[in-house]
């Protein structure tokens, strides 16, 4: 399942550490090429000896112990590896890749890795649920960090809570899937629009919406992740966005169709998540508008439904649309597949807590013309949109070669 990955396994200071034995061991079963990390407080709980053993190779605890002057070795492990796993992760560990500190081995090679990151944390529950640790990782998960959730049982504090470190066949399993998806969509031409659009009425002022483009620039990372080419459609947004991919910026529902049409024909995937303004002023005033009595009625006309042409114009790619509700999600959603031609549509209750506009997480339900496919509860937007685009990656094959006259 690994071989020929390089992977870098931090081991932090917790309890936990003795875990890490049988992680090492059984990531080089699986034919990857381990080097170990170690925090001084690791060393206190598993010796660097039995890491050694298990990796087949030297175990590395300070920055400045130089076995071979022919490369920095922080530098050189960052830039060799394929994944780093911090497994497991404390919260000062977390703390430090948040704020970008160095002052050891692992935390500075941290800071010098450019390979995802995937991080399974193991603490004292309290400790696990301080807003302190909660904004780090809300952060790094920001950053793409990935987690693997701590499990639920008895911590070695007495605590019958969550804050275990998964098991490490449990870590074995997720670092797979994580590279066996990033081969998922090789190949493939992926284009994602994100944002809200605005539709101006004089010079500096605009009708908008709340999108923040979260959740398009979530899908987008996620489709670069899995070895796609990545067009990004980006109107407004409040996020940075995501490197790795053609971004283009678009200010109205008019220019983000015309991007959006001009890369169809040439797209095998389309997820249209943006949120496009239904109207848009009839008279675009040159000058700034100026106040003239306490009313102000404005004419507005239809835009153009992007969603829907697409599902006009379709010759084989694979249209997936957003549905953001306040009631009747499922009959909405499921209306709206059908009139515009998407393959699935996905839709949340924005009223819900966790799953509107301008927050991290979001709760979906995923819709095909059979009717509801899945229900998500509140994850991470980038969970979610790793869990769509495997789901579409798993019905592409259906849609191409002989299967596709079946």
């Amino acid at each position: 399942m690994l071989h020929g990955k390089t992977i870098l396994l931090g081991v932090t200071g917790g309890i936990a550490a003795f875990k890490a034995a049988s992680l090492c061991s059984k990531l080089v079963q699986q034919g990857a090429e381990v080097h170990v990390i170690m925090t001084e407080s690791a060393a206190r709980f598993i010796t660097p000896l039995t890491m050694q053993t298990l990796s087949r190779h030297h175990v590395h605890l300070d920055t400045f112990d130089e076995k071979d002057p022919a490369v920095v070795t922080h530098i050189n492990l960052a830039d060799r590896a394929d994944l780093v796993l911090l497994a497991p992760a404390t919260a000062n560990t977390l703390a430090k890749l948040a704020h970008g500190l160095a002052d050891d081995m692992l935390s500075t090679t941290l800071l010098a890795a450019t390979a995802p990151i995937i991080a399974a944390p193991a603490m004292n529950v309290h400790m696990y649920e301080h807003p302190a640790t909660v904004a780090n990782m809300e952060l790094l998960g920001r950053r793409g960090v990935r987690f693997i959730d701590p499990g639920t049982g008895q911590l070695a504090c007495g605590y019958v809570a969550k804050g275990r470190l998964a098991e490490p066949e449990e870590i074995v399993e997720a670092v797979g899937r994580f590279f066996a998806s990033q081969t998922l969509l090789q190949g493939k031409r992926v284009v994602v629009t994100a944002g809200g659009t605005m539709e101006r009425f004089d010079p500096v002022r605009y009708l908008t919406n709340d999108s923040s483009g979260k959740m398009g620039f979530a899908i987008a990372e996620a489709a670069r992740d899995m070895g796609a080419s990545v067009t990004l459609i980006a109107a407004r947004t409040s996020a940075p966005a995501p490197g790795g991919m053609e971004l283009v910026r678009v200010e109205s529902g008019e220019q983000m169709l015309d991007e959006a049409l001009s890369r169809y024909e040439g797209a095998d995937i389309v997820v249209k998540a943006a949120a496009v303004a239904d109207y848009r002023p009839i008279v675009r005033h040159e000058t700034k508008l100026k106040k003239t009595g306490d009313t102000l009625v404005m004419e507005l006309e239809k835009t153009t439904d992007i969603l829907a042409e697409l599902g006009r114009r379709k010759k084989g790619q694979f249209l997936v649309g957003f549905a953001a509700e306040t009631d009747r999600v499922d009959e909405h959603a499921m209306g709206k597949l059908q009139r515009k031609n998407s393959d699935l549509i996905v839709a949340n209750d924005v009223t819900m807590e966790g799953a509107g506009f301008n927050v991290d997480t979001n709760s979906v339900r995923i819709f095909d013309r059979n009717g509801l496919v899945e229900a998500l509860p509140v994850l991470s937007k980038r969970e979610t949109a790793e869990r769509l685009m495997r789901l579409i990656a798993d019905r592409l094959p259906r849609r191409t070669g002989t299967e596709a006259s079946l």
